[in-house]
Parts: structure tokens; sequence; C-alpha cells
């Protein structure tokens, strides 16, 4: 039960509408508007479709990831390597505490900005995570 919608202000229907999110009890909810019933849907089950799609497409891309990640932070060597990917490996351990600390709301404001959505159904199916493209190769 998660005490806090991670990507509240970042979910929208399937009608591009903004859902809110609220806490009952001791557990967060989005809020979804259908016709004007509120349907309460909970942020955990949502909050999990989004970042088992985001540890999917990290898994899909984990060396190119942690090539990026040595060279963006000057450090290209073995070491450096291995400790970027076993990081890579407990993506899951590290969306556990992430559901359970939250997420601070300049990070959110930040994915925001960068164009991140999630958009989900009347049900809380996430449709599509929309994310941030990366920056266009110049060459192609």
């Amino acid at each position: 039960m998660a005490d806090q919608a991670l990507f509240a202000g970042l979910v929208v229907d399937e009608f591009e509408n903004p859902v809110d999110s609220t806490i009952v009890g001791d557990e967060a909810f989005y809020i979804v508007d259908d016709d004007g019933f509120l349907r309460h849907i909970e942020s955990e089950m949502v909050d999990r479709q989004v970042l088992q799609q985001i540890q999917e497409l990290i898994e899909q891309n984990e060396d190119l990831i942690s090539e990026d990640t040595m060279r963006m932070i000057g450090q290209e060597d073995i070491f450096t390597k291995a400790a970027i990917d076993a990081s890579l490996k407990n993506i899951g351990e590290q969306f556990e505490a992430l559901i359970r600390q939250g997420m601070p709301e300049e990070v959110r404001a930040w994915m925001g900005l960068s164009g991140f959505r999630v958009v989900i159904n009347l049900h809380g199916e996430v449709l599509r995570v929309d994310q941030p493209s990366g920056m266009e190769d110049p060459d192609s």
C-alpha cells in the first residue's frame, strides 16, 4: 500500500484530461473523472505498471546506459562499469524503495517539464508512457 502517488501531476486519462491524486486513510489514489463519477484507482497499481515499463526499457538498453553513464561521469574503467551494471541489475529493488519513500516534488516537476506523461484508462490500466526522447543525432 503506497502512501503517495509517485507520478502525481504526470498522469492523464485516455482523453488527455489531467488525473488528480489524493490520499484516503493511509493509501494514495489517482482520481479519474468518468463523466462526473470520480473513480479512485490505487496509485500503487498504476505506479507499478509504469515502473515495470521503465524497468523493461532499462533492461533492453543496459549496455548503452552503462556506457553513456561512464562517459558522462568521466570514469571509463572496469570498476565503474561493474558498479553501474550492478545498479542496473538491482533496479527492481531500487523501484521498491522508490514506492516506499516516494519521489521528490522537484523530480516530478522536472519529469513533467521534460515531457514525461502517463496515460491510463478508467480502470487504471496504463495505456502508454510518454517519455522524453533523446537528443537528435546531428548526423541523421
